[in-house]
Formats: structure tokens, C-alpha cells, sequence
């Protein structure tokens, strides 16, 4: 298991972490989220000695990382870590043994990758020559094609469309059902509720919420309350229900858990023809605007 315990970091009068901490579980898939600049790259980069921390531990298994935890984990950095100039089969191969891959093995991974992500026909290819979208798979199997134990990745599913979302995320799926600890950052909360079963927001430095998604749902003092009247914006007006982000003809609110919601369908019936009224526990993009609201 990954614990990150109490990191503190600053860069000058920048604090990027301020007591940090979470861990990661073998056969978990945390989805580590947080606005922009609220400390995730850093927390990151601190498990692989990137950044040193100004206090708090980085262990794995109990003891603290070194170089041999290192070169078995798996790290995608959110920015290119590739040679544009080299070809990605050899790029693949060269990565394996930089982590203790044989020739053979290295060069049997990296097909092995290569074909899993649809890019088996371009082995011969070098990177500058791939869309974004396919040098994102590949920046996924340089980290992975070690089999490492760990798989840390900073934003993996960015620039990728539709499809190649869907494969990524299977893929991560697969690696926890492995018994590989996965944790990811992305922006993309829809996806992340799909895919993670732990999750952990910071803010600011701090962790703000963690826990298992589910946990975190029924835990949480609001429900998620879609209203339609109408095809219209509706607004209940009482006190315990706040926008939860509306779009076009759907009105949604986090309300109180306790909130009478009959009485609350009356009020909607009283001002047009209600076509829906749904309830259902929070989202994961409410707890999130609920734990960084400032």
C-alpha cells in the first residue's frame, strides 16, 4: 500500500501541500481530484522524489519509498515525457529495461502494449508522427509496460476522444482487477465516478474529503434533486436547496437530506406541468463543489 502522510510543501511564499495525505490500496482505483493548482501534480511527483517535501512521508509496504519502489512504479506525468524523434516500439522497449526489463521481456511488453492500445501497426512509427490522442496511449504504456505494482498517472484521460476514453478506462479496470493500486487525477468527474471507487479532493494543499464513493455519498447531508416544469428554469426558493448546475430545460439542486420533498413537488406542480422529479444521493461533481466551495 501507497501512504502519503502529512506532506507539506512550499516554493517560496507558495504552499502546494499543507498536511496532505491518502493512501492507496492494492486492487484500488482512487480518483484524485482538485481544482487547478491545488497541489495534486505535487503530491505526485513527491512519491517519485520529484519534489522533495518540506515535511510528511512518502512509504510503500510501511517503509519509506526509495529508488528500488521507484523503478516499480508506473508514472505518467501530465506532461509529454517522451523522444518525439524516436520510434515508439523502441522508445517502449528502452523504457522496460530502464526498469529492470530483459531485452526480450522489454521488447515482448512493449508489443504487448502497443497491441492492447490499438497501435500495433505503428511500432514503426515515432511519437511527433502520432495524433495527441495516440501519444497520450503511448505516455500510458511507457508507464505501464514494466508491469509495475503502483500505477500513478496525472491526467491520463485528457486529449483522448470518445472511444479512447472508454479504452483507458477499461484498462484502468483491468489493472486494479490485477491487484495493481491505481490512482489518477482528471478534471472529468462524470468519468471518474465511473471508474474510481475511492476518491480524494484537495484543495489548497489539504485534503478536503477521501473515502470510497460510496461512503462519501451516503454520508453527505444533501441529495441531488433534478426538477423539469414546464421546459423551463425553476427555482423552489426555500432555504436548503442550491444549484447543482443547470442545463437547459433541467433544473438541478443539492437539497437538505431532511428537505419534505413532497411538499416540494407541490410547490412544482403549483407552477406548471412537472415532467420530472427525480432524487437520488449526491453526485460525485456535487460532493466535489460542496468540498472546494470558497
Amino acid at each position: 500500500m501507497l501512504s502519503l502522510v502529512g506532506l507539506h510543501k512550499s516554493f517560496g511564499e507558495v504552499v502546494a501541500l499543507d498536511g496532505a495525505g491518502f493512501d492507496v490500496e492494492p486492487g484500488r482505483i482512487v480518483g484524485f481530484l482538485g481544482p487547478n493548482g491545488a497541489g495534486k501534480t505535487t503530491a505526485m511527483r513527491c512519491v517519485f522524489g520529484l519534489v522533495n517535501p518540506d515535511a510528511g512521508t512518502v512509504t510503500w509496504n510501511g517503509k519509506p519509498v526509495d529508488h528500488d519502489d521507484r523503478i516499480r512504479f508506473g508514472y505518467m506525468p501530465e506532461e509529454r515525457g517522451l523522444y518525439p524523434k524516436m520510434k515508439i516500439g523502441e522508445q517502449l522497449a528502452y523504457f522496460g529495461r530502464l526498469s529492470g526489463l530483459g531485452r526480450v521481456e522489454a521488447a515482448t511488453e512493449a508489443a504487448t502494449w502497443l497491441g492492447q492500445l490499438g497501435l500495433a501497426d505503428r511500432s514503426l512509427s515515432k511519437l511527433e508522427e502520432l495524433s495527441h490522442g495516440n501519444q497520450q496511449r503511448v505516455q500510458l504504456a511507457a508507464s505501464l509496460v514494466h508491469k509495475p505494482r503502483l500505477a500513478v498517472l496525472d491526467e491520463p484521460f485528457a486529449g483522448l476522444d470518445p472511444l479512447g476514453v472508454e479504452a483507458m478506462a477499461d484498462i484502468l479496470r483491468s489493472l486494479a482487477d490485477s491487484g495493481m493500486g491505481v490512482v489518477f487525477s482528471s478534471h472529468q468527474l462524470d468519468l471518474v465516478e465511473d471508474v474510481c471507487q475511492d476518491v480524494v479532493i484537495i484543495d489548497r494543499g489539504r485534503v478536503m474529503v477521501s473515502g470510497t464513493l460510496e461512503g462519501l455519498k451516503s454520508k453527505s447531508e444533501h441529495l441531488h434533486l433534478e426538477v423539469t416544469v414546464d421546459g423551463r428554469e425553476w427555482d423552489p426558493q426555500i432555504s436548503g436547496a442550491s444549484s447543482a448546475g443547470n442545463a437547459r430545460d433541467k433544473n438541478r439542486y443539492l437539497v437538505d437530506r431532511d428537505i419534505d420533498l413532497q411538499q416540494l413537488l407541490e410547490r412544482a406542480q403549483a407552477d406548471g406541468t412537472v415532467t420530472r422529479f427525480s432524487v437520488e444521493p449526491p453526485r460525485l461533481s456535487d460532493i466535489f463543489r460542496e468540498a472546494v466551495r470558497r
